[in-house]
């Protein structure tokens, strides 16, 4: 992937049941990455956010969640080809996406 002004970077948190086994786990995050690097995006970092974090609410009739934190760059399309993605992902409770805006375009907007 060629870096243009295109490309932008993003932070994605992801939700899993923290009941899974850490195999199923790991399966699942490498499911993330993979769907992003099949898109043509770059994996920056991706972790454990938080191990076994209680839900506020159940989702999907699961009380804890383990929440990973993966930070790419990617082409804009990017988000709207992986959502319908993790959509349909079972074992994904929730996900969400954010734009980071990059430390020059953010000088400069301060000027």
């Amino acid at each position: 992937m060629e870096k243009n002004e295109l490309t932008r970077k993003y932070e994605l948190v992801a939700i899993v049941d923290a009941k899974l086994t850490n195999e199923a786990k790991e399966t699942v995050r490498k499911e993330i990455t993979e769907a992003i690097n099949k898109r043509g995006g770059k994996i920056i970092n991706s972790q454990v956010w938080l191990e076994k974090h209680k839900l506020t609410f159940p989702i999907k009739k699961c009380s804890e969640g383990t929440y990973y934190i993966i930070n790419f760059e990617g082409q804009g399309e990017i988000i709207g080809q992986l959502k319908p993605l993790f959509r349909i992902n079972e074992k994904i409770l929730r996900f969400d996406f954010i734009r980071l805006k990059s430390k020059v375009a953010a000088e400069t907007a301060r000027v």
